[in-house]
């Protein structure tokens, strides 16, 4: 199977250099409450239920989860790079360690893609932050091509619910 993401290329993170701010502002992107490790084991556990209704159904939830596996590795080796650790942990600089207590525990086909719907805004809107207060613009732009992946999937997730919504 392969990830659900947009067929262009990420940037290169081998001109990076140590940049601890940048480092602690795409933190929040990566193993956060609402970060992507929260998103692969969230889209994870629908998958499972979706596979007892509807195969394709579950596979696409497995290629986002998939996406959002690249996207915790982009984030961990850009953080590295820039000198922060990639900690999995509730709040960047923090020990409270990441728990999936943020998870949708929803089993209804629409409450999970409600579920999923909200966590891709949520998370285009947390990356919109974060270029806000990005001045390093080599880290922009990884971050930058992440959200167009988000903005793939939540759309997908719209179509789904859509789906859903109507049966």
């Amino acid at each position: 199977m392969k990830p659900l993401t947009l067929d262009l290329p990420y940037p290169s993170l081998k001109d990076l250099s140590t940049d601890v701010r940048s480092g602690n502002i795409i933190s929040f992107g990566y193993a956060t409450l609402k970060g992507e490790v929260a998103a692969v084991l969230q889209y994870i556990y629908h998958r499972f239920y979706f596979d007892r209704i509807d195969k394709e159904d579950a596979d696409a939830l497995f290629s986002i989860a998939l996406a959002e596996m690249h996207h915790v590795d982009i984030l961990g080796k850009t953080m590295l790079r820039l000198g922060v650790s990639p900690r999995f942990v509730q709040c960047p600089n923090t020990y409270a360690y990441f728990n999936s207590s943020q998870v949708s525990r929803a089993t209804s086909p629409v409450k999970m893609l409600m579920d999923d719907v909200q966590s891709e805004m949520d998370a285009i809107a947390d990356y919109q932050k974060m270029l806000f207060a990005l001045k390093n613009e080599n880290v922009a732009a990884i971050v930058q091509r992440i959200v167009l992946d988000e903005q793939l999937h939540l759309e997908t997730f719209k179509k789904l619910l859509e789906k859903y919504s109507v049966n």
